[in-house]
């Protein structure tokens, strides 16, 4: 088996997957769809931010937010596959680690993305106005955010034994992320102890993007988010490779 094969089978192994659990897509959709709705909708009657209403505000918040959970959360899948010992077949396989990996991460971008642009398509909707370059600079900021997270959900879930004990780590993680981000409110002028805190964390730049290309309101130059969201990916793609090639059959 050729490393070409072996990663085109990998990707079309968890495509399929994904594709047969209906209840995951739904599940994973209702979520931001609810956030945006309910808690974007009930504040966005009463709340203005830079001169629009809360829930197109929140909106490319909400989009980071359906990469984030499903990419992080993908990394439970190496746990499943350990259970049933699919995951000693394949790592036994003539295969490098590195090849193995970057399967995994090809097939849960792919997840991820089909999942984005479902949440993309709600944009029309509460009044986002796209063009190919804004749908063209989004779905970049969306690609390399999710080669990151899923990278970093697969880390993750190499050194979990039971999907509990990865939901719990996960939970530590993925919360954080998402609170610190600035999907929910603007990142200007807040207190100097906070501000570090979420200059630090990495979904920022990619909400931070986002927003930018969307609707036109960003801290940061939009070559500069992609800039760090690109250089998380790498980290979190080259720390995934090695956790992956540590990892006992």
């Amino acid at each position: 088996m050729s490393e070409i094969s072996g990663l085109l089978a990998l990707w079309l192994r968890e495509v399929k997957v994904f594709t047969r659990e209906h209840s995951r897509v739904v599940s994973s959709v209702f979520t931001p769809i609810l956030w945006l709705v309910v808690f974007g909708g009930g504040l966005g009657s009463s709340i203005v931010i830079q001169g629009m209403d809360y829930q197109t505000f929140i909106y490319p918040g909400i989009v980071s937010m359906s990469i984030l959970f499903t990419s992080v959360f993908f990394g439970i899948y190496i746990v499943w596959d350990r259970k049933i010992d699919f995951l000693k077949e394949v790592l036994v396989a003539p295969l490098r680690r590195s090849t193995i990996f970057m399967g995994k991460v090809i097939g849960g971008m792919t997840d991820s993305m089909i999942q984005g642009t479902i949440v993309l398509l709600l944009g029309p909707l509460i009044g986002i106005g796209y063009t190919p370059l804004i749908l063209l600079k989004a779905y970049i900021v969306v690609f390399v955010m999710a080669a990151g997270l899923v990278s970093l959900g697969l880390v993750i879930g190499s050194q979990m034994e039971s999907p509990e004990g990865f939901g719990m780590v996960v939970s530590f993680v993925v919360y954080p992320l998402f609170f610190l981000s600035g999907a929910l409110f603007p990142i200007d002028n807040l207190p100097t102890w906070l501000g570090y805190f979420v200059l630090l964390d990495p979904l920022t730049y990619g909400v931070d993007a986002l927003r930018g290309a969307m609707l036109g309101t960003s801290r940061f130059p939009y070559l500069l988010d992609l800039g760090v969201i690109t250089a998380f990916a790498a980290f979190m793609i080259a720390l995934g490779t090695q956790a992956f090639k540590r990892m006992k059959t």
